[in-house]
């Protein structure tokens, strides 16, 4: 008899018209119902239940409160928690009924009463993986990673049809990868590093089509990899090239182009026998031509351009009876041509210039293997001309001593006559400023180039005028200047925007001002804009970029002044710099809480919302402390083109989701262009570039749901993850939430400054920096208990 135990007294509870059926049919399959009370002195027998238990319908389940998981899965899940040594107590949960299998068991998750995924990483689990696991025909992810788990991993997963994600990375797994998983052909992810695996990597795993993440670093495997193109081209690659390359034996294809490799070719790389192709070009390789190249028989292309390659170029080249493209060009090579190149008959295409070859260039390489073609006798020296010259060049008279002067005297001559015009220009202009000052009873002394403004609580505005009717006002700054001074400066374009055109101004004294010209069709009237912009002078804060002085000109020209920034923006500081610059995390979370604390002053102390929030509208000082620049411009356009630059922002990638139906900007919507710069200061990725088809806040978010948290950050950061992965999953947790799509559910800037500075306070005794970054859902790994 089979007994089932229920909470409540089913001969009261209420029945649906649909359960009253099943209820009927339950009874007749033979299945007693009792109270729960009536049976605690005696535990009845709950499993395996009748066929026809499994198929309760959705309104039974839902009147009793519970999912029924099948027969196979529940006799799979039952020997998992046999084999597995449960330290933590994690399988209480897992009771001896399967009745609560899919709503209240520990790591389980079902559709339709089938089990689709077990997640119990970091639980502290020992024991082995019961080979039963391959019963679970629904399952779709294993995520049993950072355990103590042995053993081998289980041949039956190879039977799972349903599977896409295998997570065992970080447990003491042994033995060698089951080849049965190449029968997973939706397989999409598998991670099986830091075990103690040994063995080959079958190449059966060729067969998962759609496997795009496989990660079997740091194990005991060994034997050839099962690799036919390894492409790094374009890249920052440096150091040497490895001699271990030479164990990719099914190599086809090796191109290691357009980085900054060193070092000399390896002589190993003669063992790859199925190479067709190598292309190493545009590096700083040095040394010989390996004449072990010579012995791939399969070689149809040598590109070793743009290196510093020399010594001879080896006669057994001619055994390369396949080559078709050999290109040695802008390197160091030397002696003579070998003229056994003319033994490989499918050579097409010769590139030898812009070395120190001498000798004769084989006739029949110079017209072609058809008599019927007349060539010019070649002379000593000849390099065949490279790829981009194409069709034989023009002969044109050479220029004489004499025409070369006389091109060069009166080029100089333009350009003295030039900087002599401009030179007067100023000139002029300044003797006449200097004459209006005079007149002026010590009106302009304060402004005097150079001169340092008079302290005050507040900043100070000063007026000053041009001869040609224009007006600038200074309110304060570490120096000051007249309109003249301002117009005669070199100008330096820095960047473009909506608003108007920036440029890095040098005055003569050398101090250096950045000027942003506004777009004079956007802004207000002068009268209105005078009021606003004299109160966005007013606003001082250290990670705000100061508004220094403004200049309305006499046809409507608007030039705004700020201190010069030369670091320039956060985004050229992230994005464009060198492979030798490092952006350490202390740095980046400095720049972070100083954004947040600019944006925090705006909105609590201005009450002004930025609205157009950017990396490229953070400036960075000279000790790379960020100022939130383009603050309160909105308020100098008109109502339309503030709206427009509201809307434009959203093309960066920054934009908050409810723009497209609100079309105004809120400190909530602040708040997600935060998240996306700390988005962008966690991966180092610009918002810009979509991923997919994703923006970086979806990008980002699809990858901690597959589990790959790791993956989101910059590998920079990465270097150093055994002691910041709590601050950068917790820090990647806040920007998540501030990135929310529901306006509702994001943080305050106030919020979210709190949040950043309890992430890297240290805890009494010691520093929070101590975990590893890893995890499930970007969640970070839970205390241990």
């Amino acid at each position: 008899m089979i007994v089932l135990s229920c909470d409540f007294d089913l001969a009261t509870a209420p029945w649906s018209s649909c359960t009253v059926s099943l209820r009927t049919k339950l009874i007749a399959a033979g299945v007693q119902i009792r109270r729960k009370k009536m049976l605690e002195a005696t535990p009845p027998l709950l499993l395996p239940f009748p066929p026809a238990v499994y198929k309760l319908s959705a309104c039974f389940r839902q009147d009793l409160g519970w999912v029924v998981v099948t027969q196979s899965d529940y006799q799979a899940l039952k020997a998992l928690k046999h084999e597995f040594v449960d330290s933590r107590g994690i399988f209480k949960s897992w009771n001896d009924s399967g009745v609560g299998a899919c709503s209240g068991w520990a790591g389980i998750k079902c559709v339709n009463g089938q089990v689709i995924a077990i997640q119990l990483p970091w639980k502290g689990l020992g024991g082995r993986i019961s080979e039963k696991i391959g019963q679970l025909q629904a399952l779709r992810r294993l995520s049993l990673h950072d355990n103590v788990l042995v053993g081998p991993v289980p041949t039956s997963l190879g039977f799972l049809p349903n599977l896409r994600g295998v997570y065992l990375f970080n447990n003491r797994l042994s033995g060698s990868i089951p080849p049965s998983i190449g029968n997973c052909l939706l397989l999409q992810t598998l991670d099986l590093s830091n075990n103690q695996l040994i063995g080959i990597i079958p190449p059966s795993l060729a067969n998962s089509s759609r496997l795009y993440r496989l990660n079997l670093s740091y194990n005991g495997i060994s034997g050839p990899i099962p690799l036919q193109s390894l492409a790094l081209h374009h890249n920052f690659l440096s150091g040497n090239i490895p001699a271990s390359l030479s164990k990719l034996t099914m190599l086809e294809e090796l191109n290691l182009s357009q980085n900054q490799i060193k070092g000399n070719i390896p002589e190993e790389l003669g063992n790859l026998s199925r190479l067709k192709s190598i292309d190493l070009s545009n590096n700083a390789i040095n040394g010989s031509f390996p004449e072990s190249l010579s012995k791939l028989s399969s070689l149809v292309t040598i590109n070793l351009e743009n290196n510093y390659l020399d010594g001879q170029i080896p006669e057994s080249i001619d055994q390369l009876r396949n080559l078709s493209i050999l290109d040695l060009s802008n390197n160091k090579f030397q002696g003579q041509i070998p003229g056994v190149i003319a033994n490989i008959t499918s050579i097409t295409f010769l590139d030898l210039s812009e070395n120190n070859l001498t000798g004769e260039i084989p006739i029949s390489l110079l017209c072609g293997y058809s008599s019927s073609t007349p060539c010019p006798a070649p002379g000593p020296g000849n390099n065949l001309p490279s790829p981009s010259q194409g069709a034989p060049k023009h002969h044109h008279r050479k220029l004489s001593t004499k025409d070369i002067i006389l091109i060069a005297a009166g080029a100089l001559l333009v350009v003295l006559l030039i900087l002599c015009c401009v030179l007067l220009c100023c000139l002029i202009r300044r003797k006449a400023s200097s004459k209006a000052k005079t007149a002026k009873a010590g009106g302009l002394a304060s402004t005097t180039r150079g001169a340092k403004p008079v302290p005050a609580a507040g900043p100070e505005i000063v007026e000053s005028g041009t001869d040609t009717g224009g007006k600038l006002v200074h309110f304060d700054g570490p120096f000051v200047f007249t309109a003249d001074d301002l117009l005669c400066a070199t100008a330096e374009i820095m960047g473009k925007s909506t608003y108007g055109t920036c440029y890095k101004a040098t005055l003569e004294d050398n101090n250096q001002v950045a000027v942003k010209r506004l777009r004079e069709k956007i802004t207000k009237a002068q009268k209105e804009f005078e009021l606003e912009v004299s109160e966005l002078g007013k606003i001082r804060h250290p990670n705000i970029l100061a508004l220094r002085a403004y200049y309305l000109g006499p046809k409507g020209e608007k030039l705004l002044v700020y201190d010069y920034m030369p670091n320039g923006s956060l985004a050229s500081f992230l994005h464009a710099r060198g492979p030798e610059t490092i952006v350490p995390w202390p740095t980046r979370m400095t720049i972070a809480i100083g954004i947040t604390q600019g944006l925090c002053y705006l909105h609590n102390e201005e009450n002004i919302v930025h609205g157009n929030l950017t990396s490229s509208n953070i400036l960075l000082d000279g000790h790379n402390n960020p100022k939130i620049a383009d603050v309160g411009l909105s308020r100098l356009m008109t109502s339309t083109a503030s709206t427009n630059v509201i809307a434009t922002a959203g093309t960066m990638g920054y934009r908050a989701p409810e723009f497209s139906k609100l079309k105004n900007a809120s400190t909530k919507t602040d708040v997600f262009s935060l998240g996306v710069i700390i988005l962008e200061l966690l991966t180092g990725k610009s918002p810009s570039e979509a991923t997919d088809g994703l923006d970086l806040p979806q990008w980002v978010a699809s990858i901690v749901k597959e589990e790959w948290t790791n993956e989101v950050f910059d590998v920079e950061l990465m270097r150093d993850a055994s002691n910041i992965g709590d601050e950068l999953l917790n820090t990647l947790k806040l920007a998540l939430h501030c990135v929310d799509p529901s306006p509702a559910a994001r943080p305050e800037a106030q919020q979210v400054l709190q949040k950043l500075e309890e992430i890297i306070k240290p805890e009494p005794g010691g520093d929070v920096s101590t975990a590893p970054v890893s995890g499930d859902d970007g969640a970070a790994p839970p205390p241990a208990s």
